[in-house]
């Protein structure tokens, strides 16, 4: 039987550009995300994203396989993980999952995917965030990595993508994606929780930021942090450096 679709089991996977373990991380999965399985290469797999259509390649010992019933049934209801992490005891054992991961919302301690069954360890989770800006906030000083997803390690668009998915807003990964939804609005009428792109010198969106008052952005540059939002765009009060040209900001 050909292989069409998967769950990522491990509790962070990477996601490649090439089917190599030295090839450069995309993005990432997080335990629970549904794939669709497009080529197989030996032990790599080149998937699609269910949450937001990105592709790229993944070892194939980091998910498992699904029937198309069970993909339906583990799509039903699901909802993301909003607290710091949560322990759960599974077919190998113990695993610690990040904020983000997808779980079911009817808050059973125990669940099934496909063929596997979990138990959550640690109890109930938090309480829901109040704010999609207090949510951010606790990503503060998480390090900032290329395609990373997670307060381990994330990247602008990814911060922004996890983030909105809690308040159910699935963003596309990447900032010249997520830039082209949402309204535009005048510099002058900004808003907290208004979403702030940024432009390289050569034209490209190449960064986001979510805008916590009129005069303050959170974003993933280094770490993730709070700098100066002005008309011009980014600037660290830090070392004086405008490190961000504005393009636009972009309200949901």
């Amino acid at each position: 039987m050909s292989r069409t679709h998967a769950f990522c089991k491990a509790s962070i996977a990477p996601v490649r550009a090439e089917a190599s373990d030295r090839s450069e991380m995309v993005t990432q999965l997080l335990f629970g995300e549904l794939v669709e399985i497009l080529e197989v290469s030996n032990q790599w797999l080149k998937i699609r994203s269910f949450m937001d259509g990105y592709e790229g390649w993944i070892d194939s010992k980091q998910v498992q396989d699904l029937r198309e019933k069970e993909v339906s049934r583990w799509l039903d209801g699901l909802v993301v993980e909003h607290s710091e992490f949560r322990i759960v005891e599974g077919p190998e054992g113990k695993q610690i999952l990040p904020k983000g991961i997808f779980r079911p919302g009817d808050g059973e301690e125990t669940f099934h995917i496909g063929k596997s069954t979990y138990r959550f360890l640690d109890g109930e989770g938090d309480a829901d965030p109040a704010s999609l800006i207090d949510f951010a906030l606790t990503y503060l000083n998480a390090p900032y990595l290329w395609g990373g997803k997670t307060m381990f390690g994330i990247d602008c668009s990814g911060f922004m993508q996890q983030i909105h998915r809690v308040f159910a807003y699935q963003l596309p990964r990447d900032a010249s994606q997520q830039v082209e939804l949402g309204q535009e609005i005048d510099f002058e009428d900004r808003e907290a929780g208004d979403l702030a792109f940024f432009i390289s010198d050569s034209g490209n969106i190449h960064h986001v930021g979510l805008l916590i008052n009129k005069e303050e952005v959170i974003h993933a540059h280094g770490y993730v942090r709070i700098d100066d939002f002005n008309e011009q765009g980014i600037f660290r009060k830090i070392d004086g450096v405008h490190s961000h040209r504005l393009h636009s900001v972009k309200r949901l």
